[in-house]
């Protein structure tokens, strides 16, 4: 394909759709994960491919969580690391959070591929290259983690998941945020905040109210009343309203 003209109406998804079929190419996404991007860049096009009000909301949630947690950890899959791995590395940082890998299809040269990238990006003290836990309630191979990482999270955000490990992980009483496109998914449904957005603009969003908060000296009662107020299904019952309410302005 050649060079993609910033004129273009929908250049922000085309350079997202390169990022994509690159990585896969270079071994860090799998093929299953071009589907699951078509997939969300689908409900990308429904809500407008723009963050709206409830999903800053919930990225304001999310940053409040993660302030609060003990030992918070963002959880990278293949798509993850394509699409934002410079941007979770960041936020890593601003929180402080760990980060680990984390997959579904997983291959020894595949987590290799992912930490290198992470590596060369920055980040320090990957999780997760060499799994010492077991998540409870799955049988395939996102079960394994890392003793000290996930496995021992009281908070962890779960972009672009699948279901299966997001009800484990919530079974095993750990709060999670989950960054999906799809507001009718398992994953959307189970996890305590649910950011319907873009994983692009999700992550940067999450790290500024996590800035915003830092900067401004909020306090951990004001940040407790920001969670305690958070109803996600109310949140997800918005989305969907959003969805509807523009599908019928457009015709």
């Amino acid at each position: 394909m050649g060079k993609i003209p910033k004129s273009h109406p929908r250049y922000k998804s085309l350079i997202t759709r390169e990022k994509i079929s690159k990585e896969f190419k270079n071994g860090i996404v799998h093929e299953t994960g071009l589907i699951a991007h078509g997939r969300g860049e689908a409900f990308d096009y429904l809500i407008g491919e723009k963050t709206i009000p409830s999903s800053m909301r919930a990225a304001k949630v999310a940053a409040a969580l993660f302030l609060l947690a003990k030992n918070p950890v963002i959880s990278i899959n293949g798509n993850v690391a394509a699409l934002s791995a410079k941007e979770c590395i960041e936020l890593a940082k601003t929180i402080p959070a760990k980060i680990e890998v984390n997959l579904f299809h997983r291959t020894k040269a595949r987590v290799e591929k992912i930490v290198a990238m992470l590596s060369k990006l920055g980040a320090i003290g990957i999780y997760g290259v060499k799994p010492d836990a077991v998540i409870p309630f799955i049988e395939h191979d996102r079960a394994l983690c890392d003793k000290n990482g996930i496995y021992s999270a009281d908070v962890v955000l779960v972009p672009l998941e699948d279901g299966d490990r997001c009800e484990a992980l919530k079974k095993m009483g750990k709060t999670v945020i989950t960054i999906d496109l799809n507001p009718l998914s398992r994953t959307a449904k189970t996890a305590d905040v649910t950011i319907v957005d873009n994983i692009t603009r999700a992550i940067p969003n999450i790290r500024k109210w996590v800035v915003n908060f830092k900067k401004n000296h909020v306090s951990e009662e004001e940040l407790q009343n920001i969670v305690d107020s958070w109803d996600n299904k109310k949140n997800l019952k918005e989305v969907l309203s959003f969805i509807s309410k523009r599908i019928n302005s457009l015709f």
